[in-house]
């Protein structure tokens, strides 16, 4: 029973992903559908104004050219099972501080000071990635298996402190044959 409804969810995740991917050409374009020259646009009892741009179609524009790639990216970064997936964080932010300055546009400027948030993000997933890397080309490509080696190092230990006691014991021995 419980094999049947996570099949039923794993399905409906997929194909919610699947539709999401597929919507995605539709929602690029989106701009293409809104009315020319229009100063506010209202769907579903939701009003859209034009935000600092021209018209509607125009801030649509800019919104969907962030949102759509950092959906995809937000998709492939769920759905990813690599060990870099970390790293599609760089592009996630990148497109993450575009949209918030496109949403919060008080300037004409789009696109140009959200490189410094980027290379602070990029400055913390970089090392993160790097040592992931690092430890599985040890593992998988040189054989080196750190957790086999610490072990091996506890039982060197052990066995260090075993004839150091051993020694003490022999000396002890060696002591009192000599007292009797």
């Amino acid at each position: 029973m419980s094999d049947k409804k996570s099949i039923r969810k794993k399905l409906i995740m997929e194909g919610a992903f699947a539709f999401l991917i597929a919507v995605t050409p539709i929602l690029f374009y989106w701009y293409k559908y809104m009315p020319e020259g229009a100063e506010t646009w209202s769907v579903l009892g939701i009003e859209f104004g034009t935000n600092g741009f021209d018209d509607v179609g125009e801030a649509f524009y800019y919104y969907f050219n962030k949102i759509v790639p950092l959906l995809l990216l937000v998709v492939w970064f769920v759905t990813c099972k690599n060990w870099w997936y970390y790293a599609i964080l760089i592009p996630i932010s990148m497109y993450s501080f575009q949209l918030f300055a496109v949403l919060t546009f008080d300037s004409n400027i789009v696109d140009e000071n959200e490189v410094m948030y980027v290379v602070a993000v990029t400055m913390v997933v970089t090392p993160i990635v790097y040592f992931i890397r690092v430890k599985l080309v040890d593992k998988h490509v040189h054989g080196i298996d750190l957790d086999a080696m610490d072990a091996e190092l506890q039982v060197l230990k052990e066995k260090e402190e075993l004839r150091k006691e051993r020694e003490k014991l022999e000396q002890r021995q060696k002591t009192l044959s000599k007292k009797m």
